[in-house]
C-alpha cells in the first residue's frame, strides 16, 4: 500500500474553479432529478460509465478499456432491470455481473477481483438512485439526499479549513480533520430539517435531523472509503474529468454511501418511522 502524503495547506486559488464547476453541474442534477424518466435514467447510466472509466484507469492502468468497459456494462443490466421496477432481480443481477467482470478480467488486470469490487462499489448506489426516486414523493426525497450529501461537504470543507485541528484519519485523509466532521455532520443535519420543512414532506424534525445525520456520517464514510482506495491504487485523484474536483468518483464517494443509507430510511418511513 502507498503511503499516505504529508497534509498540505489549502490551496484558495482553487475555491473559484471549484465553484464554478458545480455551478455548472448541480443545476442540470437537479432539473433530471426533478423531472425524473429517461433524463434521470440517461444521468445515471453517464454516471456509471464515467465511474466505470476511473476505475478501470486506476485498478487496472495496465488495461483500463477492458476492465471499465465489464464494469460499466455490469452495472447498466442491473439499472435497467431496476428501472423496469424488478428491484430484487436488479439486486440478483449485480451478484452475478460482479462475478462475470471478474472472469472477463482475468489474464488482463492485476487483480481480477477489482474489477468485481468495483462492480460492487458502483451498482448498489446506482440502483438506489433509481429506487428513491420511483418511490412515493421519490423527487423530494432525492432532493433531500442531494441537500444533506452537498452540505456534509461543504460544512466539512468550511469548518475544517476554517478551524483546522486534529486530523481525522491521517493514515489516508491527511487533510480532513475532526472539526471539518463534526461541522459536516451540523451541516447535514441542518439540511435535512429545512428540507423537511417545506410542506411536501410527513417527516417531523426530529426525525429530519436524524435522517440528515445517518446521511452525514454516510457521506464522510464514503469520502474516507474512497481516499484509502486511492493510496491502495498510489493514485491523488480518481481523474481530471471535473475541473477542481478531480475525477467524478471524488465528486461522489460520499453520495455513493450516502444514497444506499438513505434507502434504509425510506423504508423504515415507508414503514411508518418519523411521521
Amino acid at each position: 500500500m502507498t503511503s499516505s502524503p504529508p497534509a498540505k495547506r489549502f490551496d484558495w486559488t482553487n475555491l473559484g474553479l471549484r465553484v464554478a464547476s458545480a455551478v455548472v453541474i448541480a443545476p442540470a442534477v437537479l432539473a433530471a432529478v426533478w423531472f425524473g424518466g429517461w433524463g434521470y435514467l440517461v444521468l445515471i447510466a453517464i454516471g456509471v460509465a464515467l465511474l466505470a472509466i476511473e476505475w478501470g484507469g486506476m485498478s487496472a492502468p495496465g488495461s483500463p478499456t477492458r476492465v471499465a468497459a465489464v464494469v460499466a456494462a455490469a452495472v447498466l443490466v442491473a439499472v435497467f432491470i431496476a428501472y423496469r421496477g424488478d428491484f430484487i432481480w436488479a439486486w440478483g443481477a449485480i451478484v452475478l455481473a460482479a462475478a462475470g467482470a471478474a472472469v472477463v478480467a482475468r489474464g488482463v488486470a492485476e487483480r481480477p477481483a477489482d474489477a468485481a469490487y468495483g462492480v460492487f462499489y458502483v451498482a448498489p448506489a446506482a440502483v438506489c438512485l433509481v429506487w428513491l426516486r420511483a418511490t412515493n414523493q421519490g423527487a423530494w426525497w432525492t432532493l433531500m439526499l442531494l441537500a444533506a450529501t452537498w452540505a456534509a461537504d461543504i460544512g466539512a470543507f468550511a469548518v475544517g479549513s476554517v478551524l483546522k485541528g486534529p486530523k481525522l484519519w491521517p493514515r489516508f485523509s491527511p487533510n480532513k480533520t475532526w472539526s471539518g466532521f463534526i461541522g459536516g455532520l451540523a451541516a447535514a443535519m441542518g439540511a435535512g430539517v429545512l428540507m423537511a420543512a417545506l410542506p411536501y414532506f410527513q417527516l417531523n424534525a426530529w426525525a429530519a435531523a436524524a435522517v440528515g445525520l445517518a446521511v452525514g456520517l454516510a457521506t464522510m464514510a464514503g469520502d474516507l472509503w474512497e481516499s484509502a482506495l486511492k493510496r491502495r491504487f498510489g493514485v491523488k485523484d480518481s481523474g481530471d474529468l471535473i475541473p477542481g474536483h478531480g475525477g467524478l468518483l471524488d465528486r461522489v464517494d460520499g453520495l455513493m454511501f450516502a444514497v444506499v443509507v438513505m434507502a434504509v430510511v425510506r423504508l423504515a418511513n415507508h414503514w411508518g418511522w418519523g411521521h
